[in-house]
């Protein structure tokens, strides 16, 4: 078993996970994208997306670059890397893009505090992968002695961005969907999770 091969049944028996239904970011400020980042989708929309790996370098990644460059490269998105942390649990395979407050970019270390999956066309079975590997992450950050309480992940096909937030082992799922057309509120939600991991992590 893999991130991946998780079902909803697997978390709840296996890790004792309880799923809600939330709004999560109630109090969402939108951030107004730059010119760059809007003609980078643009573009992107033109050249098309088949797969989920066209989404992710056309789509996802220019948002994820954006992100950083507002953030004076404060953290560090690993990409197409494992995060594998409990082989015996399953709790391994590869992720998308991991966010942490690591200064190292070779390999992937704790703190990590967000989690994102490109998925072709099926969001649902994304938020159960990406439910599962905050299970990981929130396991690597105790073996590294990070106690981050609250970690977040999302899964997305580019163009449709939907947020689960982990917190007391229950994950929950953001009731609203974000679309790319929609930049200035997608910018505001990954900005929060950045603010509310930087307090986390006293940074």
């Amino acid at each position: 078993m893999a991130y991946s091969d998780f079902t909803t049944s697997d978390l709840i028996k296996i890790f004792g996970v309880n799923f809600k239904s939330e709004d999560l970011f109630p109090n969402l400020k939108p951030i107004k994208p730059t010119e760059w980042l809007i003609s980078a989708i643009k573009k992107s929309n033109k050249m098309g997306f088949l797969t989920e790996k066209a989404r992710s370098e056309r789509l996802v990644s220019p948002v994820l670059m954006e992100l950083s460059e507002s953030n004076n490269h404060s953290f560090i998105i690993y990409s197409g890397q494992n995060l594998d942390v409990d082989t015996s649990l399953g709790l391994k395979g590869e992720c998308d893009f991991i966010f942490s407050f690591s200064t190292i970019h070779d390999f992937i270390l704790s703190p990590i505090f967000c989690i994102a999956e490109a998925k072709r066309q099926d969001i649902e079975q994304g938020t159960l992968q990406v439910s599962a590997q905050l299970i990981g992450a929130k396991k690597m950050n105790e073996l590294e002695k990070n106690n981050i309480k609250v970690l977040y992940s999302c899964s997305t096909t580019g163009v449709e961005w939907r947020f689960v937030k982990y917190e007391n082992n229950q994950i929950m799922i953001d009731k609203k969907r974000y679309l790319i057309n929609e930049l200035d509120l997608l910018l505001g939600v990954l900005q929060t999770i950045i603010e509310e991991s930087k307090t986390q992590n006293n940074l």
